[in-house]
């Protein structure tokens, strides 16, 4: 499970870029967070579909990336995204993304759940992810929070039958196909006469 470590200290970025290159963690003002194991295929071909989507539709000047890429808050905050899209290329640097994409994509799993919505969800409305999908791949559904005034409001929810118009840029999201899933198909009206 996922949850923060207990501390004493509140960790730099300077120091998780001198950890072992094995070890998965994200920093977010401080605190320490072990990273999951290795999620589960449904959640990574989910990934893949929104990052191949995003890939295909948002092109230039937008840079589509997919985790394990490092996302440098400030000096005391780093994420791993599982896909995100940064519009403006100043803040690409040939190591990690410097400052805050303009979309990101979480897709949950059972222990970063509470992670996702919670501390995820205050810290890039802070730092002004303009738009933030938190994904359900149990439950088939995808929340999305749109930054209004500095603040997110209540998400729009959308079922995996349907299409998510995206703020960022004009496109299209059909979440059958993210999820891997067919829709059922309309019968014909059955012809009645008497």
């Amino acid at each position: 499970m996922e949850q923060a470590i207990r501390q004493e200290q509140r960790y730099t970025v300077d120091q998780y870029l001198k950890w072992p290159e094995e070890e998965r963690w994200e920093i977010i003002d401080g605190v320490l967070y072990a990273m999951s194991p290795a999620p589960r295929i449904r959640h990574q071909n989910i990934v893949g579909n929104f990052f191949t989507n995003f890939k295909r539709h948002a092109g230039n000047p937008c840079y589509t990336g997919i985790a394990p890429t490092d996302v440098v808050l400030d000096d005391y905050t780093v994420v791993q995204p599982d896909v995100f899209v940064v519009c403006d290329r100043k803040k690409i640097t040939p190591d990690n993304i410097q400052g805050a994409p303009d979309l990101i994509v979480e897709v949950v799993s059972p222990s970063t759940e509470v992670k996702d919505r919670r501390e995820k969800l205050r810290l890039y409305e802070r730092f002004g992810v303009k738009e933030y999908l938190i994904v359900f791949p149990e439950r088939e559904y995808v929340e999305r929070y749109v930054l209004k005034a500095g603040r997110y409001g209540s998400p729009e929810i959308f079922t995996w039958d349907e299409r998510l118009t995206l703020t960022l840029f004009p496109m299209e999201v059909t979440l059958s196909e993210i999820f891997e899933k067919e829709p059922e198909k309309q019968s014909a009206p059955e012809d009645e006469t008497i």
